[in-house]
């Protein structure tokens, strides 16, 4: 499990930077023209690329205390990037109105991933060395 983690973090902590970079540098004139759709852009990115970690952090987790909850955590992280950062970067990028009343069931997500890391954490009798 924790393998497959990682390699999903890797590919989307590449996929955060790159969605950045774009921004910062191929979407200038776009955010010129629209200038609210650059700090939804940017959060976005933001909250990929710090889950991304997090999705780090959730496979050392599956490691440290293996449990169900370490696994819910990581693909709570995975499903929390997707329908957060990406219903922001649909709303910033193509203006579908409705995105917005998806990224709170991302933003669920995530919570709910922290959250199972903490339980994991809390439940677990003897941590591994």
């Amino acid at each position: 499990m924790s393998r497959t983690l990682v390699v999903i973090a890797s590919i989307l902590g590449a996929l955060g930077v790159a969605f950045g970079a774009f921004g910062a540098h191929g979407l200038a004139n776009y955010f010129a023209a629209n200038p609210g759709a650059e700090s939804t852009f940017e959060t976005a990115v933001r909250y990929h690329l710090i889950h991304a970690v997090a999705l780090m952090g959730a496979a050392w987790a599956c490691d440290r205390f293996p449990s169900r909850w370490t696994r819910y955590a990581g693909w709570l992280f995975v499903a929390g990037i997707i329908l957060f950062s990406g219903s922001l970067y649909l709303l910033s990028l193509l203006n579908i109105r409705f995105m917005g009343a998806i990224a709170p069931i991302g933003g669920a997500c995530l919570i709910a991933g922290w959250l199972c890391i903490g339980i994991a954490a809390w439940r677990e009798k003897q941590p591994h060395p």
